[in-house]
């Protein structure tokens, strides 16, 4: 298959869903991944109008019998990925260390940190046949500041795990590296950063591109 293939998991919205469009606009087959159904149907609907193609997975992270079937599919189908995008996360409100309800903190951890292990361990097999590509997003450090404690500290385990498989990978010839988008107007960043200015912030389209760009 000539054509690159390009799974972007947590697609749906905001960055990740910059980031499928713009794949799939320089060619790739974008594979979307994402629990809402109908936030996936309207990506599909602007990647097919600029030309594009995209397979959709509507699929929460946290299945892990689901994510077996997919990675299976792809291999059976397509025998292994160029690109792999990594963007879904889970924030829960904000609250203070001494207060975090016990059910946000455990899903913090099983989607930010166990999700990513489980991602990792069933995708690198899929990227090195090809060679490919893993990306992660990073944000504002919030280590330390009110009310992040959860989404901080899941957040750093993850960049840790990360670090850490592409430390292991430099060998095998797969490309891990962690990404920084400028500061983009998300629904995310509303819930962190409450009545901030937001005309200043960057266009998400944008920085998928620029990323992209530098990616070559």
């Amino acid at each position: 298959m000539s054509q690159k293939l390009s799974l972007v998991t947590g697609a749906s919205r905001g960055f990740g869903g910059a980031m499928a469009e713009a794949l799939a606009a320089r060619g790739d087959h974008v594979i979307a991944l994402a629990r809402t159904v109908g936030a996936l149907e309207e990506l599909d609907d602007r990647i097919q109008a600029a030309g594009g193609k995209a397979t959709l997975v509507p699929l929460d992270i946290l299945d892990t019998e689901g994510l077996k079937r997919l990675c299976l599919s792809i291999y059976d189908r397509w025998g292994g990925l160029d690109l792999w995008l990594h963007t879904a996360i889970f924030a829960g409100p904000l609250a203070p260390a001494d207060h975090l309800p016990q059910k946000d903190w455990d899903k913090a951890l099983a989607t930010n940190i166990s999700a990513t292990k489980t991602l990792i361990e069933m995708i690198a097999p899929l990227l090195r046949p090809r060679k490919g590509t893993a990306l992660l997003p990073l944000e504002d450090d919030l280590t330390g500041q009110k009310f992040h404690a959860a989404h901080a500290a899941s957040k750093a385990a993850q960049n840790a795990l990360w670090q850490a498989f592409a430390a292991e990978q430099k060998n095998a010839g797969l490309a891990i590296k962690t990404i920084t988008p400028a500061p983009m107007p998300t629904a995310l960043r509303a819930r962190f950063y409450p009545g901030e200015n937001r005309s200043g912030l960057a266009d998400p389209r944008d920085q998928a591109k620029a990323i992209l760009s530098n990616l070559g």
